[in-house]
């Protein structure tokens, strides 16, 4: 596509895109064919790894949804585990990524660590916790993860930041007063993975992609031209 925006400041900002360099330091190496049979173990050992090499917040994640009529919708959240089961996460269940899991249960994450030039895609399922789950899960986090689940009202309109400032501090003494306190909408979810891909940059561009794919057999796995 040919851009119409011939303003300086358009000239500018596509210099300056141009400009950007990734990947400038040493990379690590990865083989393929060493790699386990199944997914979780090198995902578990690449966060580690990149939490070493000091990647901030390597815990975070992009996760898409899509809306009953397909339209998608990413946004940033942070994962909260990773075992047999899949990779958890939560919200409030009437945010839009609740409504939107609610009604098409099915999400895509990816990891992105750009001091090791690594990524990681997750797609499949996704399960709501029980109530019993999803209380247990916010009651692990801390006390200001508390308050802010207790504000609540996650994705409605705000009339004016002066409003949330009011909730935010009366829901701050409430988190203080009742480390207990029930957040009914708060919910657990857990993405059920059938692919997993795992992405290596090059600095010469041969990157090294390696797909697991969930069959009736357990775990299979492909590499990806790049």
């Amino acid at each position: 596509m040919t851009t119409t925006d011939e303003t300086p400041e358009a000239h500018a900002f596509r210099d300056l895109l141009r400009g950007l360099r990734v990947w400038t330091g040493e990379l690590p190496e990865f083989d393929p064919d060493a790699a386990p049979e199944a997914p979780l173990p090198l995902f578990r050992q690449w966060l580690g790894e990149a939490a070493a090499a000091g990647v901030p917040e390597p815990h975070t994640m992009t996760l898409a949804t899509a809306d009953a009529a397909g339209d998608p919708s990413a946004r940033i959240v942070m994962l909260h585990d990773a075992d047999a089961d899949g990779w958890h996460f939560a919200s409030h269940r009437g945010s839009r990524k609740g409504r939107e899991l609610a009604a098409r249960p099915r999400a895509a994450l990816c990891f992105y660590w750009p001091l090791v030039a690594r990524q990681v895609r997750v797609t499949g399922q996704v399960v709501a916790g029980t109530p019993e789950e999803s209380a247990a899960d916010l009651h692990r986090r801390s006390p200001g993860a508390l308050a802010a689940a207790l504000v609540g009202r996650q994705s409605e309109v705000l009339d004016s930041y002066a409003e949330l400032e009011r909730a935010s501090t009366e829901s701050w003494e409430r988190a203080q007063r009742e480390p207990d306190a029930d957040v009914p909408s708060w919910t657990a979810y857990v993405l059920r993975p059938e692919e997993v891909e795992f992405f290596q940059g090059d600095d010469r561009r041969r990157h090294v992609r390696l797909r697991y794919r969930r069959s009736d057999d357990g775990w299979q796995r492909e590499l990806l031209w790049p």
